[in-house]
Formats: structure tokens, C-alpha cells, sequence
């Protein structure tokens, strides 16, 4: 499997080190799908998630100076397992409805400052997707994805032997190729710091957008067809993935609103890896990417949307636009601070439409205490946008993450126009004369 490769760039922060930290409030949640036992719940959680990294077991504490560090603090496990009850013996699309609602409302509620930064929740009830939910929230904080997910993957076993769980291998990313192109450079600045996105179906450009109900859901592709569209198109995995969001981006946009398909819309792509096997931090990097609009493809053709995202990302990668905006950020928070870097952020991401990231997931298939893991996926909230996709491969599926400002994006609509954009780009590909 391929993947498209950005190295994440930033201040990382070790085990046991208590420098300045940039404390984003962004809380972000790793959903679990498998059939609950909560009977080994504390054991678990005692024995083998906290003693992972001692920020799980710590409190972010000011210091004389205004500097920010980790304080060692006695974890009551009591205080962060919630278990959520309805009524018993619904039927199955009542509780997907119900747990919709209670991932909205959690994604909306700050974790306590006074304990670490961190929750569980069980959701005991049958859905379309699993037996039972286990849903992990994190304060972004603790770590960055890389790091949490990591994390969270050494609590986890391969079902069919214990050995470890193996990954994908990613292409190494050799700065040393990169071209130094002044054009990107000046233009992810001028689009951080200047040029704001239009109010359209998917962004409602509202300054508190990251304080506004959210709704979140997935829509699940076959990992097959994907490679199968690449295979003829040409690209990565992740090019396919972004002309597929791109396409039903579009679509929606039409669909909510006639004529507002050529709106101007920008998404922010991060695509990241760790800097170093092992390393803990809170290290990230991104690019702007504008969807394709009818001034620059033949947008009724699907296929259009596809060899768009590989050309701009392709680009952005051949270039040094994503590692100098990493060092811009390290030197901004070197020198003007870390609530100034994190107001920066903030408003990069206020200006673009929507978001999108990426994490790879294990080839094998996963049990958590015996239980097998059906499927999975994350998901940060409380940023300031009204759209954030997030993907993840695991036992042959793509599956898309979708968060969405619940007052502004009908999200089953949406989902709906993602699997229109997903048939139309696989059935256009299949019967295309192009081949890679």
C-alpha cells in the first residue's frame, strides 16, 4: 500500500523533559468498534495504557515564569470511564442514532484541566457497525496523532498470533530532492495569513465554528476498488482518496446549494509520520490544497478530480512548502510564544474550508483483551472548521471520518454524495482507456 509522505514538523517534547509546551485545545477522539466486557477495563487501563507514557498520568501545570509542564498526579480511574445508559432492547438504528448524538455531545465537552487529559467511554449497545463502541478521547496535548495512536496500538494484539502488529511501509522522504519553489512558499503564506475562503454550503466562515454542535459519522470504502482506481489512474492510494473527497465535496455543494460549486474552498491536508521511530511530541505539518472547481477541470468528468489532487499534491511534495512551514512555527514559537503560535494555527485553519488527515492502520486483523477489533477510526474536534474528513485503512477498508458543524452540513447528505463521488470516479476509471 502506498501513501503520500509528510514529514511532521515542530517542537517534540520527550518523556521526562519540562520545557515550554504549545497546549492546542483541540481534543481528539480514537473510536474502537468491538463487543464490550468491561470487566477488565481497570486492569487494562492500570497495567497497561497509563504506564505507556507518564502524560497519562499527569496534569499540565503552570510555572513561575508562565512556562507550561507535567506534574505527576495519583490517577482515579473512577473519574475517567464513563459508561452512557438508554433504554434496553431497541432496535439497532435507535442506538446508531443514540450514539451519534453521544459522540456529538462529548466532542463538545472539555476535559478537566484538574486530572490528565484523558477519557473513555463504553457504549454498551448494538449498532450497525459493532456489537459495542469503545471510544477514547484525548486532549491533543498528550501527544500528537502519530504519538496517541501509537499508543494506543501497543495496547492491541494481532488476533491470529502475538507477534506485533506491522504496518504499511512508507517511501523515506529525502529532503535533500526538495526544490526550493518561491511561488508555493509565498503562496501557503498568503493563503495562511491572508486570503480567506467564501461562505458556502461547507463553511460557514462564523468566528466561534470551533465552539458550534458538531455531528460525526463514516462512510467505509473497498480497499480493493481503491488500488484498483490507481492502478489504472496512476498516483498513491491518498491522491485517489482526495479526488474522491474533492468529487463529493462538489457534489454536496451543488446539491445544498445551485450554483455555489464553484465557491472558492481550500482544504488543509495533513498527511504526517514520525521524525523518528519511537519519538513523542506533538510535531505536525500541513499544505493547502484548493479543490478543483469548473474553472480549472471539466468537472463532469469524475475522473478530472482525481489527476487534479495527484498534480497539486504531487507538487506540494516536490517542493519545500511543508517543511519551512514546519520551521516558520518552530521559529514563531521560539520567539513570539507558544499562545501566539497557537493563535497562528487557529487562524489558518479558521480560513480554510475543511480539513483533512490521515493515519495508517495495521494489515492484521486486531483484538483488544481477546475481543476483536472490527473496525476503527479518529477524529479531532473542537478546531475552527466546519469540515474535517479523516482516513484510515484496516482489514481492506478505507474508511472516512466525518465531522461536520451540524447546524450548517447535513451529514447524511454528505456521506451521500461521497459514495456517489466514490461509484462514479470507480466506474469512470474501469471503463477509462488510461492506464498508469
Amino acid at each position: 500500500m502506498e501513501y503520500s509522505e509528510i514529514r511532521k514538523i515542530g517542537s517534540s517534547v520527550m518523556d521526562g523533559e519540562d520545557d515550554e509546551y504549545l497546549e492546542p485545545s483541540t481534543p481528539t477522539g480514537e473510536y474502537y468498534s468491538i463487543p464490550i466486557d468491561d470487566s477488565q477495563t481497570k486492569s487494562l487501563l492500570k497495567n497497561v495504557f497509563i504506564p505507556i507514557h507518564r502524560r497519562f498520568s499527569s496534569v499540565l501545570v503552570t510555572g513561575k515564569n508562565g512556562e507550561k509542564h507535567w506534574k505527576k498526579v495519583t490517577v482515579n480511574l473512577d473519574d475517567h470511564i464513563k459508561v452512557p445508559l438508554f433504554e434496553e432492547g431497541l432496535q439497532v438504528e435507535y442506538y446508531d442514532e443514540y450514539f451519534h448524538e453521544y459522540l456529538s455531545k462529548i466532542a463538545m465537552e472539555r476535559l478537566p484541566q484538574s486530572r490528565p487529559l484523558w477519557e473513555i467511554y463504553l457504549f454498551k449497545y448494538p449498532t450497525s457497525n459493532a456489537a459495542g463502541t469503545l471510544v477514547l478521547k484525548f486532549h491533543h496535548a498528550l501527544g500528537d496523532g502519530y504519538s496517541l495512536m501509537g499508543a494506543l496500538f501497543s495496547c492491541l494484539q494481532r488476533c491470529d498470533n502475538p507477534s506485533p502488529l506491522s504496518f504499511p511501509k512508507i517511501r523515506p522522504d529525502d529532503h535533500m530532492n526538495k526544490k526550493t519553489n518561491v511561488l508555493e512558499i509565498l503562496s501557503s503564506l498568503w493563503k495562511g495569513n491572508m486570503l480567506e475562503d467564501q461562505a458556502s454550503p461547507i463553511r460557514s466562515a462564523k468566528e466561534d465554528v470551533d465552539f458550534r454542535p458538531v455531528s460525526i459519522s463514516t462512510v467505509t470504502f473497498s480497499l480493493d476498488q481503491i488500488k484498483e482506481i490507481k492502478a489504472k489512474l496512476g498516483g498513491t492510494i491518498n491522491d485517489v482518496m482526495v479526488g474522491i473527497i474533492f468529487y463529493g465535496i462538489r457534489l454536496y455543494m451543488e446539491t445544498a446549494s445551485k450554483d455555489s460549486g464553484n465557491a472558492r474552498a481550500t482544504a488543509l491536508v495533513d498527511m504526517a509520520k514520525p521524525e523518528t521511530k519511537g519519538a513523542w511530541g506533538n510535531s505536525f505539518a500541513f499544505f493547502h490544497v484548493s479543490i478543483p472547481d469548473s474553472h480549472n477541470v471539466d468537472t463532469s468528468d469524475p475522473l478530472e478530480f482525481v489527476f487534479e489532487a495527484k498534480k497539486m499534491i504531487t507538487k506540494k511534495k516536490n517542493s519545500l512548502v511543508v517543511y519551512l512551514t514546519g520551521k516558520l512555527l518552530e521559529l514563531m514559537r521560539k520567539f513570539r510564544g507558544p499562545e501566539e503560535t497557537s493563535k497562528y494555527i487557529r487562524n489558518v485553519f479558521w480560513k480554510s474550508s475543511l480539513c483533512i488527515s490521515n493515519l495508517i492502520g495495521p494489515q492484521e486483523n486486531m483484538s483488544l483483551a481477546n475481543h476483536p477489533v472490527k473496525g476503527f477510526y479518529f477524529m479531532p474536534v473542537n478546531d475552527p472548521v466546519s469540515l474535517f474528513l479523516s482516513m484510515m485503512s484496516y482489514l481492506g477498508k478505507m474508511r472516512i471520518g466525518v465531522r461536520v458543524e451540524k447546524e450548517l452540513i447535513n451529514h447524511k447528505q454528505f456521506i451521500t454524495c461521497l459514495e456517489k463521488a466514490f461509484e462514479r470516479i470507480f466506474e469512470a476509471a474501469m471503463s477509462s482507456s488510461v492506464s498508469s
